[in-house]
């Protein structure tokens, strides 16, 4: 029987050494970016999706480590208030949407819609369908009014969140990331999966194209997603003008340590 994405994922794990490597050539590359999208004026909305424990956050830590927060935002919208829901509902994702020369990132989106709300029964089955229904249009629009966008699916296997959740149960340092929310979606993986293939099914269209990015290997997932984006991405590297430091004036010299002598210093670890 041929192994699945999955199982290939599993049994070929990256090592550290390489992926630091990897990672490095393709932070530079964003460093590119970056210079394209503010030196271009252009728009970038990068849109990540998938279940809890799937690996959104490490792929979106990955890309904006060593880029400015003022070119690539990242948007992680919490639960809508009163007034939002009063609202159209993609109203309070559009007034995140980028200006000349940004980068959004949506850790999670307008689809919750058709995930976490109609799994966790936040929406009605009308309310979803009508979501699906429009949800085109609306990227339609988006992408013809001259932004880019590239949706994002992290699919991890069922063996490998089961992984994550018990390491996110004993290790105090991931314990934060545990909800009594995550909890109970946890149960329903067959009803996550069946609105993921709705989903897919309704809004992977030419224009505004799903890429599904198999996530088992965190690692791996990280390299091969952010080398996608960048290839889906006309940028191109800009000239940088040379930069020469100026001399330091010494005509009134200053002894800059006088006034810290007396002061509390932060004691140093052995």
């Amino acid at each position: 029987m041929p192994k699945n994405n999955h199982q290939e994922q599993e049994h070929s794990k990256l090592k550290r050494k390489k992926y630091e490597e990897k990672l490095r050539e393709l932070q530079v590359e964003l460093c590119y970016l970056q210079s394209w999208v503010k030196s271009t004026g252009a728009r970038i909305i990068l849109l990540f999706e998938g279940r809890d424990t799937a690996g959104k956050g490490g792929i979106i830590k990955a890309i904006t480590e060593r880029v400015s927060p003022r070119v690539f935002r990242v948007v992680a919208l919490p639960a809508p208030t009163d007034r939002e829901k009063s609202q159209m509902y993609i109203q309070r994702y559009i007034r995140h949407f980028p200006s000349a020369g940004e980068i959004v990132i949506f850790d999670r989106s307008w689809y919750n819609r058709a995930g976490v709300e109609y799994v966790m029964n936040f929406c009605t089955k009308d309310q979803r369908d009508s979501f699906l229904e429009l949800c085109p249009t609306v990227e339609r629009w988006v992408v013809e009014s001259g932004v880019t966008l590239i949706k994002t699916w992290l699919e991890v296997g069922m063996g490998e969140q089961d992984r994550r959740f018990m390491a996110r149960i004993t290790d105090p340092l991931r314990q934060w990331k545990l909800s009594p929310m995550d909890l109970e979606a946890y149960g329903r993986w067959d009803e996550y999966s069946k609105a993921r293939d709705k989903m897919l099914a309704a809004t992977d269209t030419d224009y505004s194209p799903w890429y599904i990015l198999y996530s088992d290997d965190k690692k791996r997932a990280r390299l091969n997603g952010i080398s996608n984006i960048l290839s889906l991405i006309p940028y191109e590297k800009i000239k940088q003008p040379e930069v020469i430091l100026p001399k330091r004036s010494r005509k009134r010299a200053y002894d800059d340590q006088s006034g810290l002598r007396g002061r509390k210093i932060v004691p140093q670890l052995n």
